[in-house]
């Protein structure tokens, strides 16, 4: 009998992954994790049905969500990561050897324990000695902290459970605080595609553009996440994406198999359509 993973996009829009054979399955405090070999993606893992990586497409995603700050400012040394549980993100940071300090706070340890057993591929940086995992809820951690960052990545999920309250306005405010002075912060900012995500990318921008002097959107290809398009949005207290320094990151002789200085350029290069919703 065949075994396949579906995911319903939005109502009328279904997308499907042919199962070889389910790896791990658990109910933690806060949602359903996992994980399953395909035949075309590779190992995936979901919470709560949703997909939130897998082995065919994850480089594009935490390349993204990393690289992007990194190039920009190339002196970052203290780095929170907020969510990111199968370590894609941290696996990317570890790379820059300038790095001095990475925090990463993920509320669900589980999601974590499995990565570490089933998600090689992502996971190995958790490894690092520069790398802290706290097992709290961001939130928490971030309020009340005082230019403690120069980057802070809120790697989450979609603004509901436990990713809910990283889309708040007392959040971003709290993240403006805890950054230094040359600070960035790169969130997850859903979908311009289907109604329900776009609605969220504009209440997150809408919230972010009060806070942050400086306030961009990028956006890269996802082909398992639904419609493929999908946004991050980059704030800082100064420093501009657009005036990156290209040879300086070049020279750190990092290999990355989506992101590059032209991507770099062309991401925040966005279609009509999008610039017209976050306009209004």
């Amino acid at each position: 009998m065949e075994m396949w993973y579906t995911e319903e996009h939005r109502k009328g829009v279904r997308w499907s992954l042919k199962v070889k054979e389910s790896v791990y399955t658990a109910q933690s405090e806060f949602q359903r994790i996992d994980i399953f070999d395909t035949c075309d993606f590779g190992r995936v893992m979901t919470l709560d049905g949703l997909m939130m990586v897998n082995e065919k497409d994850e480089f594009i995603y935490h390349e993204m969500i990393v690289h992007v700050a990194m190039a920009t400012n190339p002196a970052i040394k203290r780095v929170l990561v907020i969510g990111g549980g199968d370590g894609g993100t941290v696996r990317e940071l570890v790379r820059y050897p300038a790095i001095e300090k990475i925090d990463m706070v993920e509320i669900d340890e589980m999601v974590v324990t499995a990565a570490r057993e089933f998600l090689p591929y992502t996971s190995g940086g958790l490894e690092d000695e520069r790398v802290t995992l706290h097992f709290k809820d961001g939130i928490e951690f971030v309020r009340g902290l005082k230019g403690a960052y120069d980057l802070i990545l809120v790697d989450s999920t979609d603004p509901i459970g436990p990713g809910e309250g990283l889309f708040t306005h007392a959040f971003y405010t709290d993240c403006f605080e805890a950054l230094g002075d040359q600070g960035i912060l790169i969130n997850q900012k859903e979908s311009p595609f289907y109604e329900h995500t776009a609605r969220e990318m504009k209440r997150s921008h809408e919230k972010i553009i009060r806070i942050f002097p400086v306030v961009k959107t990028y956006q890269y290809h996802m082909p398992s996440y639904p419609s493929g398009h999908w946004l991050f949005g980059f704030a800082s207290k100064g420093l501009n994406p657009g005036e990156f320094d290209r040879e300086a990151w070049e020279a750190l002789g990092i290999a990355t198999r989506y992101y590059n200085p032209e991507i770099h350029k062309g991401a925040f290069m966005l279609p009509t359509y999008v610039e017209e919703m976050l306009s209004e």
